[in-house]
């Protein structure tokens, strides 16, 4: 998976489209990505005592990595990535769009 935890992406397709956001959580197992502000959800929760109230907890749900593009931090535009492996055998993501280093 190419997208990392703190990139900065846009949601390109679902409920969410056009939404930016950082990447908070990564689940590779279920090529799933948390972005904060992105895929809202609530959890209702039941009271445990009597005269308590029961509570409405939002979170950000996950959204599959296939919807998702990382921007790019020169051109501000969604961008595919690619990988460039330098002399010294260190491997560096880049952008496709502007075909510079990501970080």
């Amino acid at each position: 998976m190419k997208i990392k935890v703190n990139d900065q992406i846009k949601v390109m397709a679902g409920k969410d489209k056009g939404k930016t956001g950082k990447v908070t959580q990564i689940l590779p197992e279920l090529n799933k990505v948390v972005v904060e502000g992105v895929n809202t959800m609530y959890k209702h929760i039941k009271a445990r005592q009597r005269g308590e109230k029961g509570q409405r907890v939002e979170f950000n749900g996950p959204i599959h990595i296939s919807n998702i593009m990382l921007v790019c931090p020169k051109t501000n535009k969604p961008t595919r990535l690619g990988i460039r492996v330098a002399d010294n055998k260190k491997k560096s993501r880049i952008s496709k769009k502007s075909n510079e280093a990501i970080d």
